[in-house]
C-alpha cells in the first residue's frame, strides 16, 4: 500500500511539474501568441474582467493534458509496482484538483473545454498505468516425483 501511495504522489507531482513546465516552455517559445493569451487569462481572472479564449490554445491544453496524464499514470504504476489502483487513485486525485481549478476559471472558458479536460483525466491516467505491464507471477515449483 505504501508503494501505491508513493506512486500516486509521484504521479501527481510529475503531472504538476510537466503541466507548469510545458506551459512555461510554450510561453517562452511564443510570447506574442501563447504567452500573451496566458497572461491575458491571468489578468482577467485576477481583475475579474472579460476574457476571450483562443480555441487552438484550448485544444493544445487538452492534448497536453492527455499526454501528461498518460505519462504520470505510467510513472505511478512503475513506482507502485502495480497498474490498477495507482492509475485510478491518481486519476481521481487529478480530477478532484482539476475540478477546483476549473471552477475558478468556469466563467472564462467554454463548458466544452471544462468537460473534455475533466472527463479525460481518469481514463488517460488509467491508460498510462496500463501501459506498464508486470510479469505474471511464476507458478509454484512442481514437487519432485520419486
Amino acid at each position: 500500500m505504501v508503494r501505491i501511495i508513493l506512486g500516486v504522489v509521484a504521479g501527481f507531482i510529475a503531472w504538476s511539474i510537466l503541466w507548469i513546465g510545458s506551459d512555461q516552455v510554450l510561453m517562452s517559445l511564443s510570447p506574442g501568441w501563447y504567452g500573451a493569451h496566458q497572461l491575458d487569462f491571468e489578468k482577467a481572472m485576477f481583475n475579474q474582467t472579460e476574457f476571450v479564449p483562443n480555441t487552438t490554445i484550448l485544444v493544445m491544453h487538452i492534448v497536453r493534458s492527455i499526454i501528461i496524464s498518460i505519462v504520470s499514470g505510467y510513472l505511478a504504476a512503475v513506482i507502485a509496482g502495480e497498474n490498477n489502483r495507482s492509475g485510478l487513485i491518481l486519476g481521481v486525485l487529478l480530477l478532484a484538483f482539476g475540478l477546483m481549478v476549473q471552477v475558478m476559471a468556469w466563467s472564462y472558458i467554454p463548458v466544452w473545454y471544462h468537460a473534455i479536460f475533466l472527463i479525460l483525466l481518469i481514463p488517460m491516467t488509467l491508460l498510462g498505468a496500463k501501459l506498464k505491464t508486470f510479469p505474471a507471477a511464476a507458478p509454484p515449483p512442481a514437487e519432485a516425483q520419486p
